[in-house]
């Protein structure tokens, strides 16, 4: 009977440990831009496999990938291909109510205005774009960019018009709308864009802003977040800590070290943009970096749900988390 007793405890012992297991391999889909820098920052410096080991989780082997937009890092997320995936608000939020809010923001990355260049010079407002016009956006109607457009038309033309210039809009990831609508040679005529693209888009005396997400919300927003499923959440506990603790140490260093995350940034991306240009745009106090979404996240939902895109308007910014950043 003792024997059996024993054979039993070890086999509880023994799956239960399984059972409890984190993963010890993990997959991060960042995008482009400065907004991912933490990210960037975090991958650099293998902030996440330091945290997971003060944690006890032993030697974490991360792999990361870079996608091109919102819609396409949904995929990856939905398809399990990836275990987190960064994005603007509009994607997570579509994809919160797809899944019935079991995929949450894990993490904000960044407060940033989205900005719409041109380099029609006859465009001087949204009224002024017509047939002739291309509007380059990380992903059609799914980017946090197509979704400030949308907000944009809705005040201009009305609610019930609020899609009136998605037709003119075409999915470009932002290196390659940078360099269509600055080369002059496209049908691309403006860009929804975010730093560092906006800024460098601007240095070019042809090129000029139409709006800016900031004007359009009403202030500054969150524009990008780290997000994730409720079962990689729930049964990766201590991993979760260690990835949000390491966001919020790549904060705290960009913050204290403005030059070197400039040159960080642009080593790691192979980017050929000016230091000077990369560590002013990240002095801009328009340009900050939060672990926390800011509370007014929800007018992007808000908005969706009005428009019929979501079945289900959140609350308030905790209902699109997980609570460890509550």
């Amino acid at each position: 009977m003792r024997n059996i007793q024993l054979v039993t405890a070890f086999f509880a012992l023994f799956f239960g440990s399984v059972l409890m297991a984190e993963k010890s391999e993990l997959k991060i889909a960042k995008q482009y831009g400065l907004a991912y820098l933490p990210l960037i920052v975090a991958e650099e410096h293998k902030l996440i496999e330091k945290n997971a080991k003060t944690l006890g989780l032993g030697n974490i082997k991360v792999s990361w990938l870079t996608l091109s937009g919102g819609a396409t890092a949904n995929d990856a997320l939905l398809s399990n291909s990836v275990d987190l995936v960064s994005g603007g608000v509009a994607p997570l939020i579509r994809l919160w109510d797809k899944t019935n809010g079991k995929v949450k923001i894990l993490a904000s990355l960044n407060e940033a205005p989205q900005i719409l260049n041109t380099s029609n010079l006859k465009i001087k407002t949204l009224r002024d774009f017509t047939d002739k016009d291309k509007i380059a956006v990380p992903s059609v109607k799914v980017s946090i960019q197509s979704l400030v457009l949308q907000i944009a038309a809705a005040k201009e033309y009305g609610i019930e018009n609020y899609d009136k210039l998605d037709y003119l809009t075409v999915a470009l990831k932002h290196s390659d709308a940078f360099v269509a609508l600055t080369s002059g040679k496209s049908e691309i005529t403006a860009h929804f864009t975010q730093e560092p693209f906006s800024t460098v888009e601007l240095q070019n005396p042809n090129i000029h802003e139409v709006l800016n997400s900031y004007d359009v919300l009403g202030g500054k927003h969150t524009s990008n977040l780290v997000f994730t499923s409720e079962d990689f959440y729930k049964n990766n506990p201590k991993l979760s800590s260690a990835i949000i603790s390491a966001i919020e140490e790549a904060d705290r260093w960009i913050n204290a070290n403005k030059n070197a995350a400039a040159k960080l940034y642009l080593a790691a991306s192979k980017s050929n943009e000016p230091l000077e240009l990369v560590e002013e745009i990240l002095s801009k106090p328009n340009f900050t970096y939060a672990l926390k979404p800011s509370p007014n996240i929800t007018l992007f939902s808000d908005f969706l749900f009005a428009i019929g895109a979501i079945k289900t308007k959140p609350s308030d910014w905790k209902e699109l988390s997980f609570d460890k950043i509550h």
